[in-house]
């Protein structure tokens, strides 16, 4: 709860059960404190370079067509993502390498950002969102007409940044554990942790964090490990 409400500071925290909202947590006073709405698009907007706004997943599709922008789509919002800077490109870089040589010869194969992946917590609440890095085993059988995978993860891995650190860890975490996927990594580079999730019917079965020199090991892959040392050092 502590970390829940430190968090809140910032954003607000949506709570749900079975996919729907049933309450928020948000931090108190802030409507008092921003009289002025263009200052508090303007405070919003620092976490996520423009402030999410309220959309149905028609109007956001409608959006993204033409775009060259890169867009998510969670819970009815729409975020507008900022340009990763280099540490985090060469972390996403190095991860993939040792995630590209783990699975050589195998039918599961990751990929990496833009990708968008369309995620379901049922018939009304679509999402969107671009993981960083993804490992997908029903490649060939979730291909669309138009070459876009329609199906969904089993490994996503999100590295955060300052302007998303907390969506990866509060609502994506929450969606990726409710929309199928089986195990979730977030790279800190801040504290240069690794902390992973293994999800099972719709709950974190197993969590842990890894830090310092040690190796992270996946839970649903048991050959993939990656060493802390040289993700964020080498």
């Amino acid at each position: 709860m502590g970390k829940y409400l430190r968090l809140s500071a910032r954003e607000d925290i949506i709570i749900t059960s079975n996919g729907k909202n049933v309450a928020k947590l948000s931090a108190y006073g802030e409507i008092e404190k921003v009289t002025d709405r263009n200052e508090l698009i303007k405070e919003r907007a620092e976490n996520y370079d423009v402030a999410p706004r309220k959309a149905s997943y028609e109007e956001f599709l409608k959006l993204t067509e033409n775009s060259d922008e890169r867009y998510e789509f969670i819970d009815g919002e729409i975020y507008l993502l900022a340009s990763p800077k280099i540490f985090h490109q060469k972390i996403l870089g190095d991860l993939y390498y040792i995630f590209r040589n783990s699975f050589q010869g195998k039918k599961c194969r990751p990929m990496f950002a833009p990708c968008d992946i369309t995620l379901k917590r049922n018939d009304e609440n679509i999402n969107v969102v671009q993981p960083d890095l993804m490992v997908i085993c029903d490649l060939e059988e979730k291909l669309d007409e138009k070459d876009y995978y329609m199906g969904v993860p089993t490994l996503v891995i999100e590295i955060l940044s300052e302007s998303t650190r907390n969506k990866d860890m509060i609502k994506k975490l929450d969606l990726y554990m409710t929309t199928g996927i089986k195990e979730y990594w977030i790279i800190n580079p801040f504290n240069r942790e690794v902390s992973i999730y293994l999800f099972e019917e719709n709950n974190i079965s197993k969590n842990v964090t890894y830090k310092h020199h040690e190796t992270a090991v996946s839970y649903h892959f048991v050959d993939l490990e990656v060493s802390l040392e040289m993700l964020f050092e080498g």
